[in-house]
């Protein structure tokens, strides 16, 4: 999992200058859709939403917005049809990629992710293309504020895979069907949960030479800052040497 946690951390590092765009709010206000949509606009009782919403006010998304999107979710007000999609692609040297939408718009969805392969020497797939080489696991992280001893006593007893410490958080890995279990058994403990989700991780990381993990990282990025893209995931090795050459 360590090319997932280097990006995880390039993402995190980043945050603060995309927290400034406002796309960033509709990305936010599509999870909030969705999920009241799923499990009902009660926060207190749909753990998803209250996420969310958690997300959404740590991003300073104004209250009007989340009140609008839970609504849309509900169907309370017009506008809440988005739709969940997942593309399938390889990147320079055939690098595998996995990526989730939520989206409004079918067509433009489409166009963003074909021009960002297309501009980086990859390509899409069709549908089961790589998908084989990943297999799907829940991720939840914590400020590394918490006590980590414990964390890890409740997230290892509600089933959790491994947890560690990953760059000023604490980041808990979990089978699928554990991660329910363990999402809220951290939630009864007390614990604010940063991130919660299911993501894509490659059985097997690939390295490649540097000018094409360079290449392959440049397209990460701008599938990351599409519009519609809430996740990427690759099988790329992100070595510490592309590391500081993509940051530079």
């Amino acid at each position: 999992m360590s090319g997932h946690s280097k990006w995880s951390t390039i993402k995190r590092k980043k945050g603060a200058e995309d927290a400034k765009r406002a796309k960033v709010f509709t990305r936010l206000g599509r999870e909030i859709m969705v999920a009241a949509r799923e499990g009902g606009g009660d926060e207190n009782v749909n753990p998803k939403l209250k996420l969310a919403v958690a997300k959404a006010r740590a991003a300073n998304m104004p209250k009007e917005n989340i009140e609008r999107a839970i609504k849309k979710g509900t169907g309370e007000i017009a506008g809440g049809e988005v739709v969940e999609m997942l593309y399938e692609g390889y990147g320079p040297e055939g690098v595998a990629y996995i990526v989730e939408i939520l989206t409004d718009n079918k067509n433009r969805a489409l166009a963003e992710i074909k021009h960002a392969f297309s501009k980086h020497a990859g390509s899409l797939a069709t549908n089961g293309a790589v998908m084989w080489q990943f297999d799907q696991k829940g991720f939840i992280t914590l400020k590394d504020e918490a006590d980590f001893d414990a964390v890890f006593m409740a997230a290892a007893e509600a089933g959790a895979e491994d947890v560690v410490h990953e760059d000023g958080i604490i980041a808990i890995y979990t089978a699928r069907d554990d991660f329910a279990a363990v999402e809220q058994a951290l939630t009864d403990a007390g614990y604010v949960l940063e991130d919660t989700e299911l993501r894509w991780f490659p059985q097997n990381e690939v390295e490649v030479p540097a000018g094409k993990a360079l290449q392959n990282m440049r397209l990460m990025e701008q599938l990351e800052d599409a519009d519609d893209v809430q996740t990427v995931s690759s099988n790329l090795n992100i070595t510490d040497e592309v590391l500081a050459a993509f940051g530079s």
